[in-house]
């Protein structure tokens, strides 16, 4: 039980810490709230039509679709997540059984996201 004991008390603290930011930011925090301060912000510039740029699929003083950030957020993802797997290949003869087994649940992990994703259409540029 000994040892047990920092990591909850760790737990604990950041949980405490977690709530009482959220408690007291609700309390001391400003309620006023008026029409500019609901609409979503996306980065304080007005579009032009004369705006210099714009790439393919992109006109000039339009804005990026979501789409392409979901993309590019999905390839991080993913890119991370098969960087696990040079470890895993530099120690194979070392981690054994249990190493190949962990990688082969890792591995059909990472390809049910992936097929999820496709199914979705999260990956069609359309």
């Amino acid at each position: 039980m000994n040892t047990e004991v920092p990591t909850l008390v760790l737990g604990a603290v950041a949980a405490a810490f977690g709530l009482g930011s959220l408690v007291l930011a609700t309390v001391i925090g400003p309620r006023r709230h008026n029409r500019a301060k609901l609409e979503p912000y996306e980065c304080g510039i007005e579009p032009t039509p004369h705006a210099i740029g714009g790439g393919p699929g992109n006109a000039a003083g339009q804005r990026f679709p979501v789409k392409y950030y979901l993309t590019a957020m999905l390839f991080i993802i993913f890119d991370i997540e098969i960087v696990f797997l040079y470890p895993w290949a530099v120690h194979l003869d070392a981690l054994g059984v249990f190493g190949l087994v962990a990688m082969a649940l890792f591995l059909f992990n990472v390809s049910v996201a992936y097929a999820y994703e496709w199914r979705r259409g999260g990956l069609s540029w359309d």
